[in-house]
Parts: structure tokens; C-alpha cells; sequence
């Protein structure tokens, strides 16, 4: 699977995070780096994510926004 990721440069070098996984981040010293890292930091998020979904029920919900 692919997933959008936002690097930023930081003091210390870059900041890297992936937007659709709430709290999943990283950082490096270069570019090449913070990607490096936030590729493993996604494998776990998602298999720590699936052991914590394991044996439970999940529903969808309908939810409306009334713009005024």
C-alpha cells in the first residue's frame, strides 16, 4: 500500500508524519532518512493496530454536517 507522508524541515533536520494515521510520526537527519523512518514507523502502527483490533466488532456510521 501507498500512504501520503509530509516531510518538513526542522532544526535538527526533517520532520515526517503520515496524515491518515492519527500519531504516526518520525523524524531523520536528511530526507532520505525521515522517509526511511517513517516507513518502519507505519509497518508498526499498522501491525500494532491490527493486534489491537483483533476479536472486535466494528460498525459504520452515517454522520451529517448542517453548514449554516
Amino acid at each position: 500500500m501507498q500512504y501520503q507522508v509530509n516531510l518538513k524541515q526542522a532544526e535538527e533536520g526533517y520532520t515526517v508524519w503520515c496524515p491518515s494515521l492519527l500519531g504516526c510520526a518520525s523524524q531523520g537527519t536528511t530526507k532520505e532518512e525521515a522517509i526511511n523512518n517513517i516507513q518502519d514507523a507505519i509497518e508498526s502502527y499498522l501491525e500494532v493496530a491490527a493486534q489491537l483490533n483483533q476479536g472486535v466488532e466494528s460498525y459504520y456510521v452515517e454522520v451529517e454536517l448542517n453548514r449554516a
